[in-house]
């Protein structure tokens, strides 16, 4: 490079000067003086040809901030140190000890327990675990009006999901009711029948169907889930199943719904 030509930033291909592109903070090519773009030696101390101080190795470090916060990628810059934050924030509370074993400080409608101010203890925890734990949060979020953090956990909690099959009844209903959040609604309904080809009388499964053929606009088929889940609610209802228990708020809210679904036709 001749002396005072500017050198050109690898990555974005526009001029740059000192040892970071100012335009989207990627490492230039060797060290340059910040006043005149020459390049500098290794080792150097001053620029050979205009005498100016050369940034070092801290001075770099420095160079690189400044020309990312004062560009234009300050937004990704932002997102990019949220995202790590939030990552090691959210680490350090499911890999501390006493989270499973927590009592509920309350419970999010549908029957999801709210946070609890205890963090899982992510060791110990299976793979179906694991899942459900990221099927609350998600549902946590949901309820909360929060749909950043429930678009960030919902791809995590289907692989989640994916990881742990085979899944009983239970992990059928969390997995139909993530799909139809992710948009997914052919694979929530099909969720939802997988269970109920087994248990025709599942109230949650029942509601979940229903819920998912309303957003696939086949009302005919939500009417008869629905009629389905009233005719069977007063004897199915008492049944001591664990999904049951687990989400008692929603049972009764689903209830609630198909009636009001019913009354409207």
């Amino acid at each position: 490079m001749s002396a005072g030509a500017k050198p050109y930033c690898p990555d974005c291909g526009r001029a740059a000067t000192g040892n970071f592109c100012q335009h989207c903070g990627a490492k230039l090519g060797g060290r340059f003086c910040n006043q005149c773009g020459a390049k500098a030696g290794p080792a150097a101390a001053f620029c050979n040809q205009c005498g100016a101080t050369v940034d070092g190795a801290a001075g770099g470090r420095k160079a690189a901030a400044a020309a990312v916060v004062g560009g234009q990628n300050l937004p990704w810059w932002i997102a990019g140190v949220a995202m790590f934050v939030l990552i090691v924030v959210l680490g350090v509370r499911m890999v501390q000890p006493g989270g499973p074993s927590a009592p509920a400080a309350a419970t999010a409608p549908g029957g999801v327990p709210a946070g609890t101010g205890q963090p899982p203890d992510l060791s110990s925890m299976t793979p179906r675990e694991a899942a459900d734990r990221l099927f609350d949060r998600v549902m946590r979020s949901v309820s909360a009006g929060d749909s950043t953090a429930a678009q960030q956990f919902l791809p995590m909690a289907l692989s989640a999901y994916d990881r742990a099959q085979p899944l009983d009844h239970d992990g059928l209903f969390h997995l139909s009711l993530l799909n139809r959040e992710a948009n997914n609604l052919d694979a929530a309904l099909a969720g939802a029948e997988e269970v109920l080809a087994a248990e025709p009388n599942h109230l949650l499964a029942l509601s979940a169907a229903a819920e998912a053929a309303i957003d696939l606009g086949r009302l005919d088929d939500a009417a008869g889930y629905f009629g389905r889940l009233v005719e069977v609610y007063p004897q199915e209802s008492t049944r001591a199943l664990p999904e049951y228990e687990g989400h008692a708020n929603l049972m009764e809210s689903a209830r609630v719904a198909a009636e009001a679904f019913l009354a409207a036709r």
